[in-house]
């Protein structure tokens, strides 16, 4: 019952909108990690190509989120029209390109998009979002992000495999225009400015703000944990699994497929209850929870047989149930003008480690990669035990 009123709750003007751009905007990054073995063998790539490959996304991402932080300040409605074009470009690029030095320059652009689009829903949602409660909506919106992830892995499972990586990675593409004719809505959705004094298209004022007032140690902590859930995401997820499956598991394009599948759907399954939860017992201590299954699930995935991976990637998405759990932390603990300049700081930290990741993972090569999952299992267990000895 309590949940129902929960989900009833979420339902306002600002936050639908922002979820169906989310939902739209995530398509490809389900699509991917099913390619990549196919991506590999059709260009010839080594291993670390494929890294880079892989983590071009976060690189772009992660060298964009200050600026953008900073640009969303005063720019918060240019940000949400920007982003799912620039998403859309590199998109294209990808699949028309026929080198290896142009997917990577897609999978750039489209990590500029897509953190464009997503920082701009997430500054939108903590500072007008505030007529729910915190943690709910922000795993409604996480919730519209699965279910995208999962909506690119399950079509490109379900295409045929005669279809090229190429063409299938456009057909997983089209739901962005479906971001593109939200965004009206959403424009409407958010308050207009009663403020038009002329502002700098850059708040270089919140880069001092934030030098003069120093993170507490919760901060510091988030930050912590959003590096380490990016960095062994993108390292299961997007290289270490896909790779692992398609050569120790003797999986194909459909097996890599359900794999992923597994993880987003339990994942989808936790989000609003896990949401729920942390608004009732608190953020911090079901963090520190999530945060030592994740480490757990890394374990499994990483030297298991099947049936071992298959349950550890189950564990990994109720784990994923957590993602947004971090900034609750940084909304409690920052000024709301100082919201859209720390969350960018927070999103480097995350974007930090969806680059290094599977950048790492290629440089080891898929044979070792595993290993690497051992050491952000690490430290995932280390945030968690020191959220929940915070708590105590």
């Amino acid at each position: 019952m309590s949940l129902w009123f929960t989900i009833k709750d979420l339902v306002t003007p600002l936050i639908v909108p922002l979820c169906l751009t989310v939902f739209a905007n995530t398509f490809t990054n389900g699509a991917f990690p099913a390619l990549l073995p196919e991506i590999g063998r059709t260009g010839g790539l080594l291993d670390w190509q494929l890294g880079v490959v892989a983590s071009a996304f976060g690189f772009a991402r992660m060298l964009a989120d200050v600026p953008v932080g900073l640009f969303l300040t005063h720019r918060l409605r240019p940000a949400l029209v920007l982003g799912p074009c620039l998403l859309a470009g590199g998109v294209v690029i990808v699949t028309t390109g026929e080198s290896f030095p142009l997917v990577v320059l897609g999978r750039l652009l489209m990590g500029v998009g897509h953190g464009l689009s997503m920082m701009g829903a997430i500054t939108a949602l903590l500072q007008f979002g505030t007529g729910v409660k915190l943690a709910s909506a922000l795993n409604a919106f996480e919730l519209s992000g699965m279910l995208g992830l999962l909506g690119g892995t399950a079509l490109v499972g379900l295409l045929p495999p005669s279809l090229g990586w190429a063409t299938a990675f456009l057909v997983a593409g089209a739901p962005i225009l479906l971001g593109v004719v939200t965004v009206p809505a959403l424009l409407r959705a958010l308050p207009v400015a009663t403020d038009t004094a002329p502002r700098p298209l850059f708040a270089r004022h919140a880069t001092a703000a934030g030098m003069h007032t120093p993170p507490t140690p919760a901060v510091l902590l988030a930050f912590a944990a959003g590096g380490s859930v990016g960095a062994a995401y993108s390292t299961v997820e997007q290289f270490m699994l896909p790779l692992r499956a398609s050569r120790a598991l003797g999986l194909e394009r459909a097996g890599i497929s359900r794999l992923l599948l597994t993880m987003q759907a339990c994942d989808i399954a936790a989000l609003l209850p896990v949401g729920a939860l942390a608004d009732r017992v608190g953020v911090p201590r079901v963090l520190g929870v999530i945060l030592l299954v994740m480490a757990g699930a890394c374990v499994l995935i990483a030297f298991g047989g099947l049936p071992v991976v298959v349950a550890g990637s189950a564990l990994f998405g109720l784990s994923m149930a957590g993602w947004m759990l971090p900034l609750g932390v940084l909304k409690r603990e920052t000024a709301p003008e100082r919201i859209a300049w720390r969350t960018g700081l927070y999103r480097v930290c995350v974007d930090g480690g969806i680059f290094g990741g599977p950048l790492l993972g290629g440089l080891l090569g898929a044979r070792l990669a595993p290993n690497l999952g051992a050491v952000w299992a690490g430290a995932l267990a280390l945030s968690g035990a020191l959220f929940l000895w915070r708590r105590r």
